[in-house]
């Protein structure tokens, strides 16, 4: 498994603490239930999309609104929410990183750590992100 990968997850499960848990960005940021024994790099990719799916918080969750058709935005689960704030975060904000990868790593997060139907969800969300936000931009950097 990649460092960005294990990064992910680190990411999701923080993310998650954070909407269950009302944990404080200091407390997830500091990452105390993971080995202390990890890469450095993972620690800081994954404090990197915390920070920045928290910070953008407010507009990530008006594109879940908007882009969720049929479905309450109260009524994603938290894993599946958590996903797709990291992945939109990624998504718009983190060029260097491949959009087709950024959509895939959050389905394979869904398909791991969601429901039955949780990696569908996130696939159709990210997509009609993709199509909607960033005018169907081709992944240059595939």
């Amino acid at each position: 498994m990649g460092y960005k990968r294990k990064a992910r997850i680190y990411a999701l499960q923080a993310l998650y603490m954070y909407e269950i848990a009302d944990a404080s960005i200091e407390e997830i940021i500091s990452l105390n239930w993971i080995p202390k024994r990890s890469p450095e790099e993972i620690r800081q990719f994954a404090i990197y999309l915390i920070k920045g799916s928290i910070n953008k918080l407010e507009y990530i969750d008006s594109l879940l609104n908007r882009y969720s058709k049929n479905w309450r935005f109260e009524r994603i689960s938290a894993v599946d929410k958590s996903i797709l704030r990291m992945s939109i975060y990624s998504l718009l904000f983190l060029k260097d990183i491949p959009i087709s990868v950024t959509i895939n790593e959050g389905i394979e997060l869904g398909k791991l750590y969601g429901g039955e139907n949780s990696g569908k969800f996130i696939n159709g969300i990210l997509e009609a992100i993709k199509i909607g936000e960033l005018n169907d931009k081709e992944d240059t950097n595939s």
